[in-house]
């Protein structure tokens, strides 16, 4: 669906990197996998077919945050502390 993003935050050494992988068309969605110490996050059509690979050391990852969207295809509310 469109409208699923994936934010990665990265220990890249001296300072830290902020990325994000997004579905880009309708249809389309993200998915994370992760595999022997790395981290995928991948860009697939309706199909499964891969679009987009972004690969990333587990070791390295401070922080993983999936948005998801809704049914009717609208992202989630955050919720906010009162």
């Amino acid at each position: 669906m469109k409208g699923d993003r994936v934010e990665i935050v990265i220990d890249a050494g001296e300072a830290i990197r902020t990325y994000e992988v997004v579905a880009t068309r309708a249809g389309r969605r993200v998915e994370v996998v992760t595999r022997r110490g790395v981290v995928e996050v991948i860009e697939v059509t309706r199909t499964g077919t891969p679009v987009r690979t972004a690969r990333f050391m587990a070791s390295r990852i401070l922080a993983l945050v999936e948005h998801p969207v809704n049914d009717r295809g609208e992202q989630r509310a955050e919720a906010a502390d009162d």
